[in-house]
């Protein structure tokens, strides 16, 4: 087949003209909590993001991107899957020992890149558990199902979150330098003798990061122990570990970790087509950057982390560069959920906030419904075919399967990835419209320029109820018009019930 330029293809044409050849590297980075306002291309001026501020300049920001979720767990399933998280149980934030909850041989993400003769390949958090409620993982022997049966050819992960054990990475089915001599064994439920718990420490001097008893926004899912179980590395996480000694992770050295690992796939696969999940730490807690950011920011922790994860973006892109693959590499620049400061830690960044706005000019954040919680940092590049820009498009991650597969002459699974549109056109620029509507987080539902938050839901979120907003005028959220657009809260909330089937 003669190649054409991308350039001057359409998205329809592209999907139906490329080979394996012409197909361009996908590379998605996915940042944890990083807000709305939280680089400079989304207004902040407090912290530097040239990296990311590049990928705007180069690509298309987006003013209405979306996560589907105000949560990480749901939401990277839903990015994951196509499919919303609230259609099935067991999606909530999951403890680091939890089963798989994406089933191995269902259409997902990689799996249809795969069939597409991608590469496909997963580096950082994972979240979405690792074994069978039938068959718990064994930490010390080969532990799947996880990322490799669900459609990934590498993986190399944290199970969970850097807040929570087993604090170890987890390269394809085992555990990084485990010692076999020294066992791990993990419990959400009870400490292990000898164990450093963090409620019972009395020498807080041993502590990096004191973790708030009982006051973690987390003590819905956790008990109410917040980040005061296992202390390891002098700081205070949720769950109980002990053992794997040699094993256990240097959070300070965790992004370069990461970033190595993402350079050695790219450069493993660029003689073909292929996929990188980046799915950073940075910017969730425990926030530890490596001492070389630490101070670039007046923010402490959190500002300096994300100084770190520009940084990793920086690597990446100086990596294509180097391959002479930034042409026919596409990116995609977003984030799992909305910001949280000072999420359960008592590690200073409330108090060194200042002036700063990490959500920007939206309400709420990580944890809420509203648009601060899942209108997240959205931009794309793709030199020489996506054109350069700002749209105003509302699009959102659970398309990334369709509008993928399309990309790459797949298409999607209509039973399993039901909730995933093919926004191609709205993703690469020559659509303006995008979505007629998304979802978030099951509770809420904006539709063109109305927002409705669905009465008495919440989920343990601190929102008032039955909520109506007009974003074009109020993108703050700050004067609820239910009272005065009855019609419109029953129309808004007749189309909610009807997506979500009940």
């Amino acid at each position: 087949m003669k190649f054409i330029p991308a350039l001057l293809l359409s998205a329809v044409q592209l999907a139906s003209a490329a080979t394996p050849a012409e197909k361009p590297n996908i590379i998605v980075i996915l940042a944890d909590d990083l807000g709305y306002g939280d680089s400079g291309c989304y207004g902040a001026t407090a912290v530097k993001t040239p990296n990311i501020d590049r990928l705007a300049k180069d690509g298309l920001r987006f003013t209405s991107g979306y996560c589907t979720d105000s949560t990480c767990t749901p939401s990277r399933y839903s990015l994951l899957t196509g499919e919303y998280a609230f259609r099935k149980k067991g999606t909530h934030i999951l403890p680091g020992d939890a089963a798989l909850i994406i089933e191995p041989g269902r259409a997902t993400l990689p799996s249809l890149l795969k069939k597409a003769g991608y590469q496909t390949g997963i580096v950082g958090k994972w979240h979405l558990g690792l074994g069978t409620e039938k068959k718990p993982v064994d930490w010390n022997g080969e532990i799947k199902p996880g990322p490799l049966e669900v459609g990934f050819d590498e993986s190399f992960i944290l199970a969970a979150t850097a807040d929570r054990v087993p604090c170890v990475y987890i390269k394809n089915h085992r555990v990084l330098g485990l010692d076999p001599k020294d066992p791990i064994q993990v419990s959400y439920e009870k400490p292990f003798p000898g164990e450093w718990i963090g409620a019972n420490v009395k020498d807080r001097s041993v502590l990096k990061m004191e973790g708030i008893p009982n006051k973690s926004p987390r003590s819905e899912i956790d008990g109410g122990r917040g980040h005061n179980a296992a202390i390891i590395n002098g700081i205070g996480r949720i769950g109980y570990m002990t053992g794997g000694s040699a094993a256990i992770w240097n959070d300070e050295d965790m992004a370069d970790v990461f970033n190595r690992e993402a350079l050695g796939f790219i450069e493993r696969s660029k003689a073909n087509p292929f996929f990188l999940y980046f799915a950073t730490s940075d910017i969730h807690v425990p926030n530890t950057p490596n001492a070389r950011f630490v101070g670039q920011t007046p923010m402490g922790r959190r500002g300096d982390a994300i100084v770190q994860f520009d940084d990793s973006v920086g690597k990446i892109l100086k990596k294509l560069d180097e391959l002479n693959l930034a042409e026919n590499t596409l990116i995609i620049l977003s984030s799992d959920n909305g910001p949280k400061v000072g999420d359960g830690y008592d590690d200073g960044s409330v108090q060194k906030l200042g002036n700063h706005q990490p959500a920007g000019p939206l309400k709420g954040g990580k944890y809420t419904n509203f648009e601060g919680g899942t209108r997240v940092p959205f931009i794309v590049r793709w030199l020489g075919r996506v054109k350069p820009g700002v749209s105003d498009a509302m699009i959102s991650q659970v398309d990334f399967c369709a509008s993928l597969a399309a990309l790459t002459g797949q298409k999607k699974d209509d039973a399993t990835m039901r909730d995933s549109q093919n926004q191609l056109p709205a993703l690469l620029g020559e659509s303006t419209t995008g979505r007629d509507h998304v979802v978030q987080s099951g509770e809420a539902l904006r539709q063109g320029k109305w927002k409705l938050i669905e009465q008495g839901k919440g989920k343990g979120r601190k929102n008032a109820d039955g909520q109506l907003f007009d974003l074009e005028a109020d993108a703050g959220e700050s004067t609820n018009l239910a009272a005065k657009n009855p019609e419109r809260v029953t129309e808004l909330n007749a189309k909610l019930r009807e997506i979500i089937g009940n």
